[in-house]
């Protein structure tokens, strides 16, 4: 029964170990509102690859490998890289350039039919100014590749 007795009375001041240091002056506590420890770290929202909200007990999805469908095409690219490096060095450095830009054009296309979460490491900027990019590059790289003289046609 001592629920109607009121709210606590508010602890007194901690005094001070010297008796001649005036006490620092306690603030006032007002029992409909008990003062509450601010949390020292903000609170971090957590959130998936598609923007959504993650709960404390939501578990994050098995990995798959690659992990998303534009790492495979990634992995994809650096392949036709490195394979236009070697057709380069060859000696037919104009099949090597456009192999080149075959794979930056495929990127670029990738990129702009894969969505966010599945573009994996695609995507670095916005789409759009990705595949501009992608599609910029590889067709100058088409281009100068037919185009510088002096070369036997292919």
């Amino acid at each position: 029964m001592n629920d109607l007795a009121g709210p606590p009375e508010p602890a007194p001041p901690p005094q001070p170990d010297d008796p001649d240091e005036p006490a620092e002056p306690a603030e006032p506590v007002d029992p409909a509102h008990p003062a509450v420890a601010e949390d020292p770290e903000p609170e971090v929202e957590s959130r998936d690859a598609d923007g959504a909200d993650l709960q404390e007990h939501d578990e994050p999805a098995p990995r798959r490998y690659p992990s998303t469908v534009g790492g495979a095409f990634y992995l994809a690219v650096l392949a036709a890289a490195v394979t236009a490096l070697v057709i380069t060095y060859g000696g037919d450095w104009r099949v090597g350039v456009r192999v080149l830009a075959a794979g930056l054009g495929a990127a670029g296309l990738m990129r702009l039919v894969l969505p966010q979460r599945d573009a994996g490491m695609l995507a670095v900027r916005h789409r759009m100014v990705d595949v501009v990019m992608l599609v910029t590059v590889a067709a100058v790289l088409w281009w100068l590749a037919g185009s510088i003289p002096d070369q036997p046609p292919v």
